[in-house]
């Protein structure tokens, strides 16, 4: 059943740091998608901040040429042709009080109404910014017209710093004026788990303790620290995956199906998922959780240097560059349930899923088979690459006798939607316009997850991380962290 989606209002699209990577590698492509299809109103501007000497058709320039344009497809590159007219530049030092005044001035000579301000800007800036929007009259909205900021992540750096920034964004605008970005949840197939569960019977059915023996969330990356080394040096994969992308996911799987499919009612379960996450004890944090960090190896047919090795990471780190966690939630539907979550870089595999295995059956029919060889059901929800769902299950083989196989019957997004073109940020820009924050996070819900984080930050802060090899699929201990239970990993990527 289409659903005809009609253009956001008209607006003024404000990026702090309009100049940088995120700004052309993302949003501006998002864009020109959008403009595309139809999604975005013809009176839409965007206003470039930084500190750079450029004009207008500089900043319009180094877009053209930024390389992420010629991969639109040709609706959209005919697309930007329109919006680039209608990208604008002023110069300013964003930690300067004079900026916003500057800012100011320029929105009211363009006589803007609706405006969405964009921090796409490191997050130590986060907190300055917003003080600065708040105490320049940026933030009022009068006359009917919205203001809006949309941050990204990471949100904090733990449980304190999340709380801290909270209070000074939320000491300048309501908590209706902010849309705190996670970029997985603009992804079809993380929105899509909403529709798996909800909208079909079967599987709203079996959603449950009773049928459900555990759950498996991964996020394996191929990609290496890169040049990202002096970031990453400072946050780890715990930090940089979990508390957001990972805990996003779990919030989709495990809430509660809301009253109403609206922005309050979904974000208030999933802020009640949050806060039922059992809180590990210190113990808990030490037993229930592992981290790991790549060696030397190959991935991808290329030599991976250790993560030690790599630019503007200290010889002697202990940074975690993979995590892998044992979590409980304390709600009647998953009591006793145990939730396995893992995130890694420099694997032998990109794949990001969510695995649900049954719990077995009765086998007093199959008394002669060896029940041990016989595999779980499972229900397998591919967020990346190879989107789609897939659900495993046994069949009889051919022939006289009661014999068991394994086989899989399987979605792929690809057969039915083409949403390969998409960057994932165009859901989201579209809703920030439209004022949905259906998809982005609530303060309660970002001190929750951090919440549950913090005791695994203080037990690791003397703990050295266990090695693995690049291009494997990550410690041994995190195996050992299942095997325990009596559990395996599902094979990513396969």
């Amino acid at each position: 059943m289409s659903v005809k989606v009609e253009a956001a209002p008209a607006a003024t699209l404000v990026i702090f740091g309009a100049t940088g990577d995120l700004a052309h590698r993302l949003l501006m492509p998002s864009l020109a998608n959008m403009t595309a299809a139809g999604l975005i109103d013809d009176n839409f501007r965007v206003l470039g901040i930084g500190r750079s000497k450029e004009s207008d058709e500089e900043l319009r320039t180094s877009f053209d040429e930024s390389g992420c344009m010629e991969k639109l497809e040709s609706a959209s590159k005919k697309a930007w042709k329109s919006l680039r007219k209608r990208v604008l530049f002023e110069q300013g030092d964003f930690t300067r009080a004079e900026c916003y005044e500057a800012l100011k001035k320029r929105l009211d000579k363009l006589g803007c109404g609706n405006v969405a301000f964009y921090l796409a800007v490191a997050p130590r800036f986060f907190g300055d910014i917003v003080e600065h929007l708040g105490k320049a009259g940026l933030l009022e909205e009068k006359d009917g017209a919205f203001r809006r900021v949309a941050i990204e992540k990471p949100f904090g750096h733990d449980l304190q710093s999340a709380k801290t920034l909270n209070k000074r964004i939320l000491a300048q605008a309501d908590e209706s004026q902010f849309y705190r970005i996670d970029h997985f949840l603009g992804k079809e197939t993380v929105q899509n788990i909403l529709v798996a569960r909800f909208a079909n019977a079967m599987t709203e059915a079996v959603w449950n303790r009773t049928y459900i023996d555990h759950v498996q969330i991964t996020a394996a990356e191929t990609v290496d620290v890169g040049t990202r080394g002096d970031f990453y040096d400072h946050a780890g994969a715990l930090r940089d995956m979990v508390p957001n992308h990972l805990f996003q996911l779990l919030s989709m799987v495990a809430m509660e199906a809301p009253n109403r499919f609206d922005a309050d009612s979904i974000r208030d379960e999933k802020s009640k998922l949050l806060k039922a996450i059992r809180i590990p004890s210190a113990k808990e944090a030490k037993t229930n959780a592992v981290r790991g960090q790549y060696g030397a190896g190959t991935v991808d047919g290329k030599k991976v240097v250790a993560y030690t090795k790599a630019p503007d990471v200290a010889p002697d780190s202990t940074t975690e560059t993979y995590a892998a966690l044992k979590l409980e939630i304390d709600t009647p539907r998953w009591a006793g349930v145990p939730f396995y979550l893992r995130t890694g870089k420099a694997l032998g595999k990109k794949d990001t899923e969510v695995v649900l295995t049954f719990r077995p059956v009765a086998y007093a029919g199959f008394r002669d088979a060896e029940v041990g060889d016989l595999p779980a059901n499972k229900l397998v929800i591919q967020i990346q690459p190879d989107e789609g769902i897939d659900f495993d299950f046994l069949a009889k083989q051919p022939g006289p006798a009661i014999a068991t196989t394994p086989v899989t019957m399987a979605f792929r997004y690809a057969d039915h939607f083409d949403i390969s073109h998409t960057t994932g940020y165009e859901t989201l820009l579209y809703d920030l316009l439209r004022g949905d924050q259906t998809l982005f996070q609530r303060a309660d819900g970002i001190e929750a997850a951090w919440a549950v984080v913090q005791p695994i930050l203080n037990a690791w802060k003397k703990d050295a991380p266990d090695a693995y090899r690049a291009g494997s699929t990550g410690p041994a201990t995190a195996d050992a962290l299942l095997e325990r239970d009596g559990r395996k990993w599902h094979v990513f990527g396969e």
